[in-house]
C-alpha cells in the first residue's frame, strides 16, 4: 500500500469522471456573490460489525488528498515531494467501508456490493440496515452520502477483500474499547467525520451492553 516511490502535482483533466470544478454565481440581500465548488459523486458507508468476534470493520487505504493536506500544511513541495520527510503513511486512513454511487442501482444494494468488495463479507441486502443521510464536504462540494449499518459475522466472509481493480486496501478490526479511543476527547484520527459518526452512533444504539 506505502510502496510509492514518486509524487507530483498535474492539471486536472476536463474529462474527470470524479471532480468537476466550477464557479457558482448567487444574489444574497441584493448583493451578488459567488463561490468555488467541485461536483462529486454522492456515496454510501456502512458501519460493519462482526458479531461472532464483536470487532467493528474499518478499512484501511492511502488517500491522495490527505497526504497533500498534511505535505502543504507543512509547508512541502507538492510539486516533487520529498518522500523521506514526508513518507506517504502519512496519507494512510482508518475509514468506513465506502464507495460512490456511479451505477443505476439502489444505495442500499451498493452498500451491499462495497461491503463484500471492500470487506469480503457476503451478505443479503436485507441486513444492510439503513442509518441516516448527511451532506459532507458542506464548503466544497456538499455531496449527500447515506451511511447504513449491517451485522455480519465469520461465516459470511467469503473473500480477503481488499477492493477491486487497482484499488489497495486493508481491512482492519478494532475491539469496541479500541473503537472508543477513536473518539474520545482529544484523539487525533487521520480518519473522516464520517467514519467518527459512524462509531459514535454505533457504541451509542448498538454496541453491546456489559
Amino acid at each position: 500500500m506505502e510502496q510509492i516511490s514518486k509524487v507530483w502535482l498535474g492539471p486536472l483533466p476536463a474529462d474527470s469522471p470524479y471532480v468537476k470544478p466550477f464557479r457558482l454565481y448567487y444574489v444574497q440581500n441584493g448583493k451578488e456573490k459567488n463561490w468555488d465548488l467541485l461536483k462529486v459523486h454522492d456515496s454510501v458507508s456502512i458501519v460493519l460489525y462482526n458479531t461472532s468476534r464483536q470487532k467493528l470493520i474499518f478499512v484501511k487505504q492511502f488517500r491522495p488528498a490527505v497526504f497533500h493536506g498534511i505535505v502543504t500544511t507543512d509547508g512541502g513541495n507538492v510539486d516533487n515531494v520529498d518522500l523521506k520527510k514526508y513518507p506517504p503513511s502519512l496519507g494512510v486512513t482508518l475509514e468506513l467501508c465506502a464507495g460512490i454511487v456511479d451505477k443505476d442501482k439502489g444505495w442500499n444494494e451498493i452498500a451491499r456490493e462495497e461491503v463484500l468488495e471492500e470487506c469480503g463479507y457476503d451478505v443479503p441486502v436485507e441486513r444492510v440496515e439503513e442509518v441516516m443521510t448527511y451532506r459532507s464536504g458542506v464548503g466544497s462540494q456538499g455531496s449527500k452520502q447515506k451511511m447504513y449499518y449491517c451485522e455480519v459475522t465469520d461465516s459470511d466472509k467469503s473473500s480477503s477483500g481488499g477492493g477491486v481493480d487497482d484499488e489497495l486496501i486493508d481491512v482492519v478490526e478494532l475491539s469496541l474499547e479500541e473503537a472508543r479511543q477513536m473518539v474520545q476527547q482529544g484523539s487525533d484520527n487521520n480518519s473522516p467525520p464520517s467514519c467518527l459518526l459512524g462509531v459514535m452512533w454505533f457504541l451509542m444504539n448498538k454496541a453491546p451492553k456489559n
